[in-house]
């Protein structure tokens, strides 16, 4: 299809808008507002700079997450001529101190995080002057070996300003696709890249868009999966609050390459701010030109819809999602007709996850053959991980595929707190298996986690120690998969309950040996037999932990005793009496008067009181209270 010449001139301006906003004459102060910040206080951080501004020659805004929510709330002061700094650990009480300092240009130390010293981040490359001694963003150890592609704007561009999204180099993806790609070049670009589904499956997308496209069928649709429901898993609703317009870019190149004019991203229903810059980020999009009819002047149409999930971890499987987006009950269908064929409405779908959508403006802007560098030989490119649990530095981190699990949590996550050992890491979300620590050299990619028994799934990252029972945690995530099944097909219904069940036995302390044979037995039967992803994989958490802690089962079944110290049933607390100075603390916390002494004393557990919440263990600074 030939095109007509964009309308360039208003192209030209919106990025010159954006780059005086984002590089302003004045100082300018950006309050990092994801979810984790507000929970963490950028709120009243926010309401606290607002009053210090007001009739100062300051300039005040948002932005998304830098990824370090360990460290929030986190605050971007950019004074012209300087390199941006990041403040972290913020609160309300010292904001009027350092805006003081700001206005007169200085630049204190004090909750001075790093500089962001890469010249990537500013307009033509300038040059600008190193702020002190503060640490530089490239030396910083959390950030040193990530690679930032689909974040790399988040935590630094307001996410309400398709100005600024413009500036840093937005929709030229776009305009570069329309001008001098058909629709089969892009096809075949996206292919040549290898990129891979991000959502879990990991499916070849050029391969996926290509069957779309020569499907049967004038109406073609475009879907993004954005219904994260993996507990412990925020990687879409990061990238949608901080970087909406990147994501809005990929599915309208997506759109002009399969031939669709309609596109719909489904949200978690418990995503409302992702859901509000969502929606205003398509309102600036249509006014803007870049969606709706005649897009930046061309002959190609294009328009998207925003749906919310009713909570439904099920829905995240492509046809139950679909199913729902139709006003149907959201169930999975069997695929014996593919959704590029027949999805959506029975019209040949796309249906790409964020992370994934968030790629397409990326591979183009790179070019193939620069993409292709980064990863493994069939896993090309980054990836995103929400890294959680027992480590020192939780949050979001982008790196290239390769990196070793060792390295993401070593390197990257700071190792585990309190001086602990680590034990495995869960990836792939609930459904995910349990990497054991012994094997945290291998390179993380598609096929390397899925030889282990788990999975990338859209990127979860559970991180635990060695107090960690995993027996409790099989029997956790088995919990969590049986309260969320559709209950559509008898072997997960039935199965993942029947395996649940066996696992609530052992961690009481009533399993028998045969037990594990026979949740063998099942979850082979639930993998192979079941109709969607999530009956499928279900098993890897058990299947994983019998393969790799396989004693601890052992131990829960013959010697009733679960050595983590987590499983109530299989153990008691009691006070060490050479170590119990009768300082009556434990006592005094106790919220079921299970103890009991005299000063100077030594105390003793009424175990027929006890509910083993283990407040007096934790309150004990004798290490006085033991687990036996």
């Amino acid at each position: 299809m030939k095109q007509k010449a964009p309308h360039e001139n208003g192209f030209a301006i919106l990025i010159e808008k954006g780059k005086k906003s984002l590089y302003p004459e004045k100082i300018k102060i950006s309050v990092q507002m994801g979810t984790c910040g507000r929970a963490s206080g950028a709120e009243q951080v926010y309401e606290a700079l607002e009053k210090e501004v007001q009739g100062k020659t300051l300039i005040l805004g948002k932005t998304g997450c830098l990824g370090l929510c360990e460290r929030e709330p986190m605050v971007n002061l950019f004074i012209p001529g300087m390199n941006p700094v990041v403040y972290s650990d913020l609160t309300p009480g010292i904001i009027p101190e350092l805006v003081l300092k700001w206005k007169k240009g200085e630049v204190p130390e004090k909750n001075a995080f790093m500089q962001l010293n890469t010249r990537s981040f500013l307009p033509d490359k300038q040059e600008l002057k190193k702020a002190g001694n503060i640490p530089l963003y490239s030396d910083i150890p959390f950030y040193k070996l990530q690679k930032k592609l689909v974040l790399k704007n988040c935590g630094f561009i307001d996410p309400d300003s398709i100005a600024e999204y413009a500036a840093r180099g937005g929709f030229t993806s776009l305009l570069k696709i329309l001008m001098e790609y058909t629709p089969e070049k892009t096809i075949e670009l996206i292919e040549s890249s290898g990129l891979r589904g991000r959502g879990g499956g990991g499916f070849p997308t050029g391969r996926k868009w290509l069957s779309c496209r020569n499907a049967p069928g004038t109406v073609k649709y475009v879907i993004c999966n954005a219904d994260e429901g993996d507990p412990g898993a925020y990687m879409d609703r990061t990238v949608l609050e901080g970087d909406p317009f990147n994501v809005i870019e990929g599915m309208i190149i997506g759109a002009y390459a399969l031939g669709s004019h309609e596109g719909h991203i489904y949200v978690r229903g418990e995503y409302p701010q992702a859901v509000e810059t969502l929606h205003h980020a398509i309102t600036l999009a249509r006014e803007s030109g870049f969606l709706g009819d005649n897009i930046l002047g061309t002959e190609f149409s294009f328009d998207i819809t925003i749906n919310r999930g009713g909570g439904a971890f099920v829905c995240g499987e492509s046809t139950a999602l679909m199913a729902s987006l139709e006003g149907k009950v959201g169930e999975p269908r069997t695929k014996h007709v593919h959704t590029v064929v027949s999805g959506f409405r029975d019209m040949p779908t796309v249906l790409n996850n964020v992370e994934t959508w968030a790629n397409i403006p990326i591979i183009v802007s790179m070019g193939t053959e620069e993409y292709t560098k980064l990863g493994t030989e069939n896993s090309k490119g980054t990836k995103v991980f929400s890294v959680v649990g027992n480590i020192c530095n939780n949050g979001l981190v982008e790196i290239p595929m390769g990196i070793s699990l060792k390295a993401i949590v070593e390197d990257i996550g700071g190792g585990i707190p309190g001086g602990k050992k680590p034990k495995a890491i869960q990836t792939g979300g609930p459904s995910g298996g349990c990497i054991p620590w012994d094997k945290a050299d291998i390179p993380v990619d598609f096929d390397e986690l899925t030889r282990l028994g788990s999975m990338m799934g859209s990127g979860g990252m559970l991180v635990m120690d060695e107090e960690t029972c995993m027996v409790e945690v099989a029997r956790y995530f088995l919990s969590f998969l049986v309260e969320e099944s559709c209950g559509k097909c008898t072997p997960c219904r039935e199965g993942t309950y029947q395996v649940y069940q066996i696992l609530e036995k052992i961690t009481q302390g009533k399993g028998k040996n045969k037990d594990l044979a026979l949740m063998e037995e099942l979850c082979e039967t639930i993998r192979d037999t079941s109709l969607c992803a999530l009956g499928k994989t279900a098993p890897n958490p058990v299947l994983s932990t019998l393969k790799y802690f396989r004693q601890e089962y052992e131990d829960h079944i013959q010697k009733k005793i679960c050595r983590a110290g987590v499983c109530k049933a299989l153990f008691e607390y009691q006070i060490d009496k050479g170590k119990c100075t009768g300082c009556m603390i434990c006592l005094k916390k106790c919220p079921y008067s299970a103890i009991k002494g005299k000063r100077k004393e030594i105390h003793i557990i009424q175990q027929e009181k006890c509910t083993k919440c283990g407040i007096c263990f934790e309150v004990c600074t004798f290490d006085a209270i033991k687990k036996v």
